[in-house]
């Protein structure tokens, strides 16, 4: 993620923030009958520290809808937001995933742009930024959706193959029912977006098949008895009505959101400021791994080897790219190794096209990132380095030399943890790091 601000310098740490996450916790323990309810959802109040883990999202009202393995702590976003007090404060978020910084702007009041190129991710972000709704409009039109889905007839003959090993025929009975329901309620409201998110998070709760939190699906893996679709639907209903009645108490709905590519920032005005297979392939979007590379990939970042394959790109026109000049010595000595390395490796990872590629993409969106940020401004990566096969890529100087590169003025890097400390089976003993990455300009 990265987050422009056109700031006002920092001030004194105020209360503020701790009354937030205090007012915070006491309206989400509201919302449930008992403690023993409560427990998987009480926000922690632990916001300084090692604030980069997105598990503490699981915990908040509306984060809690969709669980996106690239992700941050919304109160981290808010406690930089209330560090920099001023009314011109504005947000770039041109990585917006699932919408967190957004989100969390609109409870502090600050205006927010946040572009993503993922369409379903971009879709759950508009979905959860939906909130300014009226929960009754939302129960009425699911009540509308299980009334259909209990008298439709069910055609799963058209899934692709994941679909089958993930869901036993009677589950996807109903949830190809339930699907039909939500697609005839699709009417461009707020509303239609909710319930449509209401389906999303609901398909891994009741997959038979192993799935975990986000991208991974293991149908060699099942699940003991996994909850009924009907039950888990009504419930996630409950769940995101509870939580935009919350919101109307606490937040502005003042984000904008586009689809749109980082490299190129386009919608974005001047000076302003594949984890999802299964649910992509189960709404009909994508068919197979092919459909996933057309549909998404192409329009993403390069930050996977499977998004480079063997043959897919020139490395050597790569790397000469003018946007690599400030790192072209030290990143043609890294993929020189990395390419002699693979040959050596059972899987032939393609590590040396991905270090080139994601190097010559995030040059280009440091130079999108200048034209649209404001001056004075401020760019926030969370960022860790790297060693596929062992050999170590300098992710946070290179990052540091293409901003300055790209016209900003001076960066630092504040670490938060050690990273590959933790992992008996890991392949080699780099030692890694993970942190923020402050760019100014």
């Amino acid at each position: 993620m990265t987050a422009s601000l056109k700031y006002s310098p920092p001030h004194e740490q105020s209360d503020i923030l701790l009354r937030l996450r205090e007012d915070y916790e006491q309206a989400v323990l509201d919302l449930f009958d008992s403690d023993q309810e409560a427990d998987g959802v009480r926000p922690a109040l632990d916001v300084i520290g090692h604030t980069s883990n997105f598990l503490n999202n699981m915990r908040l009202p509306v984060h809690r809808w969709f669980r996106y393995s690239a992700g941050f702590s919304a109160e981290w976003v808010k406690l930089l937001l209330a560090e920099r007090d001023g009314s011109d404060l504005r947000v770039l978020d041109p990585f917006v995933g699932s919408g967190t910084t957004c989100l969390a702007c609109d409870e502090m009041g600050v205006p927010s742009y946040g572009i993503e190129a993922h369409p379903f991710v971009f879709r759950v972000a508009q979905a959860k930024l939906s909130y300014a709704t009226d929960p009754e409009r939302l129960i009425a039109k699911a009540e509308r959706a299980f009334s259909f889905a209990q008298k439709a007839r069910a055609r799963t003959e058209h899934y692709p193959e994941i679909i089958g090993k993930c869901y036993g025929l009677e589950t996807l009975d109903y949830l190809d029912r339930f699907r039909r329901a939500v697609e005839a309620e699709q009417d461009g409201s707020p509303e239609a977006r909710l319930l449509w998110m209401a389906l999303v998070s609901s398909l891994r709760v009741v997959s038979e098949a192993g799935t975990a939190p986000w991208q991974y699906v293991l149908p060699g893996r099942r699940k003991t008895v996994p909850p009924s679709p009907e039950v888990t639907l009504h419930k996630a209903v409950q769940m995101i009505a509870s939580d935009i009645r919350f919101m109307a108490r606490r937040a502005k709905p003042l984000a904008k959101l586009r689809v749109d590519d980082a490299r190129k920032c386009a919608t974005v005005p001047n000076n302003w400021a594949d984890a999802t297979r299964l649910e992509m392939a189960f709404l009909g979007e994508i068919r197979g791994w092919g459909d996933l590379q057309e549909a998404v990939r192409r329009h993403l970042v390069r930050a996977c080897s499977q998004h480079v394959p063997p043959k897919s790109v020139k490395l050597d026109e790569v790397l000469a790219a003018s946007e690599l000049g400030p790192i072209r010595d030290e990143i043609m000595s890294v993929c020189r190794e990395l390419s002699a390395a693979r040959l050596e490796r059972g899987g032939k990872k393609t590590y040396n096209n991905m270090v080139a590629c994601y190097f010559l993409d995030l040059a280009q969106t440091w130079n999108a990132l200048r034209r649209v940020c404001a001056s004075p401004s401020e760019v926030c990566f969370v960022i860790g380095d790297s060693a596929p096969y062992g050999v170590y890529v300098p992710v946070i100087e290179w990052f540091g030399k293409l901003a300055l590169a790209a016209g900003f003025e001076a960066w630092t890097f504040e670490k938060l943890r050690d990273r590959n400390i933790k992992w008996k089976n890991r392949k080699h003993r780099v030692p890694l790091k993970e942190g923020v990455l402050w760019v100014q300009g």
